[in-house]
């Protein structure tokens, strides 16, 4: 069964969002995880994000969780307030 990492953030600028966005579009992807999938939700007014890293199993997701709270602050979109996993229920694409 899929699972995702949920992981709230705040203190997220536009400018450090473009330039995750940048970073992801090059490939620049962390060594150890094998994500699947992954999705930054931004609220510029709020400067809050929202990272859902999606993985196929749990070995995946133990992996890649602790490659992602290996990182440091200064890799990540802001601060880090909160870390769930969630069990995929539903997965639908237009």
């Amino acid at each position: 069964m899929a699972l995702a990492r949920v992981v709230s953030f705040d203190g997220v600028d536009s400018g450090r969002m473009a330039e995750l966005s940048r970073e992801v579009q090059e490939g620049d992807r962390p060594e150890g995880l094998p994500a699947t999938e992954m999705i930054i939700l931004h609220d510029p007014e709020g400067a809050q994000a929202l990272a859902i890293v999606f993985f196929e199993n749990e070995a995946d997701y133990a992996q890649g969780d602790a490659t992602l709270n290996a990182m440091s602050g200064g890799d990540t979109p802001g601060r880090r307030t909160s870390v769930q996993k969630y069990q995929v229920a539903v997965r639908a694409t237009a």
